[in-house]
């Protein structure tokens, strides 16, 4: 891996340029440096989302996959390094079939909610759909490594079971999207 900082505050990106992990530079809106801020902040959110309470296994789970997330980083930061393997989304989608399993078939859409851990799963799926968007847009003008891509598309269908278990365990159920609501398409409301 490249060079552990010493010093945070280095003032080299005062001109709006930072370093990526092979000593280039590169504008700070660069869809390189995007995609990874994404995955930064996909990696905080999972940090916070850590700080709940959570059944050991997710919490577990959850840790692994910060340190792929942290490994992504440098993929990210590298150009042409690679850190994830196919292993590495394999193990994603043993564990979206393992918590799936246990939970009843959806018949209705549901709506992000109901015990807090939950709905923070919820939103980390989110921002883990927003970071694969971010990494798609990047890999139409650069190589990106595979596996990168679909890890974060099987992370967020795993945070999307992960926060209907997270609604079980809590004593809680999905919170179901109600399409009848009582206003129509067609109601004028003045």
């Amino acid at each position: 891996m490249g060079n552990r900082l010493s010093r945070i505050s280095t003032r080299t990106g005062d001109d709006g340029t930072t370093g990526l992990g092979d000593g280039t530079r590169v504008p700070k809106d660069h869809l390189r440096i995007h995609a990874l801020g994404e995955v930064d902040e996909l990696n905080s959110l999972l940090g916070v989302l850590l700080t709940e309470p959570l059944p050991e296994d997710v919490a577990a789970l959850l840790t692994e996959i910060q340190h792929d997330l942290f490994d992504m980083g440098g993929e990210l930061c590298i150009p042409g390094y690679t850190m994830l393997r196919e292993a590495h989304v394999l193990r994603l989608d043993e564990a979206l079939a393992r918590y799936n399993a246990a939970l009843p078939p959806l018949k209705e859409f549901i709506l992000p909610g109901g015990a807090r851990v939950a709905a923070m799963t919820h939103l980390a799926r989110t921002v883990a759909r927003r970071a694969e968007r971010a990494v798609v847009t990047l890999a139409a003008d650069e190589a990106v490594n595979e596996p990168v891509r679909q890890y974060l598309n099987r992370l967020s269908d795993l945070l999307f079971v992960l926060g209907r278990h997270l609604n079980r365990v809590a004593g809680g159920s999905d919170v179901l999207w109600r399409h009848d609501r009582g206003i129509t398409p067609d109601s004028d409301e003045s």
